[in-house]
């Protein structure tokens, strides 16, 4: 019971706050992904547009339980380099038609989906707390990163 009228400092509220949101944008990032992966699979190459969202679930998922469940930099950073690649991905195929290139189909869509606007949403608050997530790990561990 000595630890009863114990709280936790703001500085560890917002560290927990930056976990969940990280998570949770990586969730709604998994599920859209996986959710409209059939819808894509008539787009084919040697890698389909319906196997690109599937990856990209996977990835989030991956991403999302690691931030949750492994404290370090290294869960931060993946966490990051997935919603901020996603997030890269998305706008260049919704802004540029770079066609079809190696294995990749032509991913164009000029368009503003709901499912479009919700996922960048959802990427960039797990990138914004997977910043502060990796800042404040590098500051606390005297910017060492293991």
């Amino acid at each position: 019971m000595a630890n009863a009228g114990h709280r936790p400092s703001a500085g560890r509220v917002v560290h927990i706050l930056a976990r969940l949101l990280a998570a949770a944008g990586l969730a709604v990032d998994a599920a859209i992904h996986a959710s409209l992966a059939d819808q894509y699979d008539a787009v084919t190459a040697t890698f389909g547009e319906g196997d690109l969202f599937r990856a990209e679930a996977a990835l989030a998922c991956l991403a999302a339980l690691l931030v949750l469940v492994w404290h370090r930099f290294p869960a931060d950073a993946f966490a990051w380099l997935v919603a901020a690649g996603g997030l890269a991905l998305l706008m260049i195929y919704r802004y540029i038609d770079v066609g079809a290139h190696g294995p990749f189909s032509d991913m164009y869509e000029p368009i503003w989906t709901t499912d479009k606007k919700i996922t960048v949403v959802a990427q960039t608050v797990t990138i914004v707390a997977a910043t502060y997530l990796m800042v404040t790990d590098r500051s606390r561990r005297g910017a060492r990163v293991v």
